[in-house]
């Protein structure tokens, strides 16, 4: 700017010179001065002007570039938003997806579970009208079997007894077998006949034989046959089994016979009547789903 001013200087003295040179009156002389102060101060003014333009410029350069430098912040900015945007979304769906597939598989399992719930209410259902049914099935049966069996009852041959969903028929063996004997005797097949037919009535109850003795061991003449009281039990019980089959047409699918030989005694061992009671044959009549295990 100072070059400015001095090149502005040299122009008005030049301009008085040459108006010196032409012999100029000093009223013009002055004039001129005049106007060439007038010219340097606006010239000043105008360069002054021009600086604050230029600086406004720069300043002004200065604020594009910082607007530029956020603008391409914000449009990254943006960018990453939308990045982050599409991946929350990508994210959300997929939990929204497997929220609803858990939602399907806990209907489907509600579903499930109520259909099951219905089926053990029915089967439970079921099971009431059974288990009244083998009651009063279990009912007739001994009333039937006190009814038939009162002269052998009143002898202390047979008892009877109902208890907890089984009933029990105690035959002592002298009724049904000789001794050492597993051939049913005549008196024997007359009340097995009897006690059967009312048994045969009691549809789709398990019927179970148990052959018990006493103590005493098996005599030498039918050891050979017999090796222990084991044996005798078990084929006495089997022959019973046997004859309610074969004679009388129960189910042989509702029939087992066990053997227990002097293992569950119901009297002691010590005298002869508490021998004979030991020695007999049980039948128990009892629901078909209870086992040998059930039976105390």
């Amino acid at each position: 700017m100072d070059r400015k001013r001095r090149l502005a200087g040299v122009v008005v003295a030049a301009f008085i010179l040459g108006g010196v040179g032409g012999c100029v009156s000093k009223t013009d002389y002055l004039t001129k001065v005049e106007e060439s102060e007038k010219l340097r101060s606006d010239y000043a003014m105008l360069e002054a002007e021009k600086d604050a333009l230029d600086e406004g410029r720069r300043a002004l350069r200065v604020k594009v570039l910082s607007l530029e430098e956020e603008l391409a912040r914000l449009r990254q900015d943006k960018t990453n938003l939308e990045e982050i945007s599409q991946a929350e979304s990508g994210r959300m769906k997929k939990e929204i997806a497997d929220l609803r597939q858990k939602v399907a598989a806990q209907e489907k399992q509600n579903s499930l579970l109520t259909e099951e719930n219905q089926s053990l209410r029915s089967k439970a259902l079921d099971l009431e009208v059974q288990k009244k049914e083998e009651v009063l099935t279990m009912r007739r049966t001994y009333d039937d079997l006190l009814e038939d069996m009162k002269s052998e009852i009143n002898k202390g041959k047979i008892t009877i007894t109902q208890l907890e969903g089984k009933l029990k028929v105690n035959l002592v063996d002298e009724i049904l077998f000789d001794s050492g004997k597993t051939t049913i005797k005549p008196q024997g097949v007359k009340v097995l006949e009897r006690v059967g037919k009312i048994l045969l009535k009691a549809e789709d109850q398990a019927i179970r034989i148990e052959g018990h003795t006493d103590n005493v061991p098996i005599g030498p003449e039918l050891a050979t046959t017999y090796p222990t009281n084991w044996e005798l039990s078990a084929a006495r019980a089997t022959t019973v089994a046997r004859y309610l089959q074969e004679k009388v047409g129960i189910d042989p699918t509702l029939l087992s016979a066990a053997g227990y030989g002097p293992y569950q005694s119901i009297a002691s061992n010590e005298t002869e009547e508490g021998r004979a009671k030991n020695r007999r044959i049980e039948i128990l009549l009892v629901p078909r789903e209870i086992t040998p295990a059930s039976r105390n």
